[in-house]
């Protein structure tokens, strides 16, 4: 089955069946590996992307639910000269990732709390933040979150 949606500004058609995970359309289909696959029932959040806009976590979706929507994947962040998105050089700039595998969904979790909240709480930062980072890494991510929204953010200091 044919089904048509937009990924990172493009339009694109995927011949699939449709109860295939967008997950793995992004993936296998159109390789982009930015967004990785981690538990398939949605509760890591490694797979997050964004369909119209909402945050979603991409392994539990099915691709024919993403007909005719507008997907934006980790790889679709930066802008076409290059230059990476505020969250995207927060990251870099706080040094979050250890081992990076769940950091894709991390950032694309961030972006939707900061595009939503403007400046967020650390209450807020809290309840939307439910990606798991098995390394860790949530003190770096705060961090990160507050100096991309411009408040100056204390330095992580002494984590290995």
């Amino acid at each position: 089955m044919a089904i048509g949606f937009s990924v990172n500004g493009k339009d694109v058609s995927v011949s699939a069946e449709p109860d295939t995970p967008l997950l793995w359309v992004l993936r296998e289909d159109l390789a982009l590996t930015g967004t990785k696959f981690g538990c398939g029932i949605s509760a890591c959040g490694a797979c997050s992307v964004h369909v119209d806009g909402q945050l979603t976590r991409s392994c539990s979706v099915p691709v024919s639910e993403i007909a005719g929507k507008a997907v934006t994947t980790i790889e679709g962040l930066k802008a076409e000269d290059g230059t990476l998105h505020a969250v995207q050089q927060a990251w870099i700039d706080a040094q979050v990732p250890q081992c990076g595998y769940c950091q894709s969904g991390q950032i694309m979790a961030a972006v939707s709390l900061i595009e939503s909240a403007g400046t967020p709480s650390d209450a807020q930062i809290d309840e939307v933040m439910t990606n798991i980072c098995r390394c860790g890494t949530y003190p770096r991510i705060r961090s990160a979150i507050l100096a991309a929204t411009g408040r100056a953010a204390a330095t992580v200091q002494g984590e290995a």
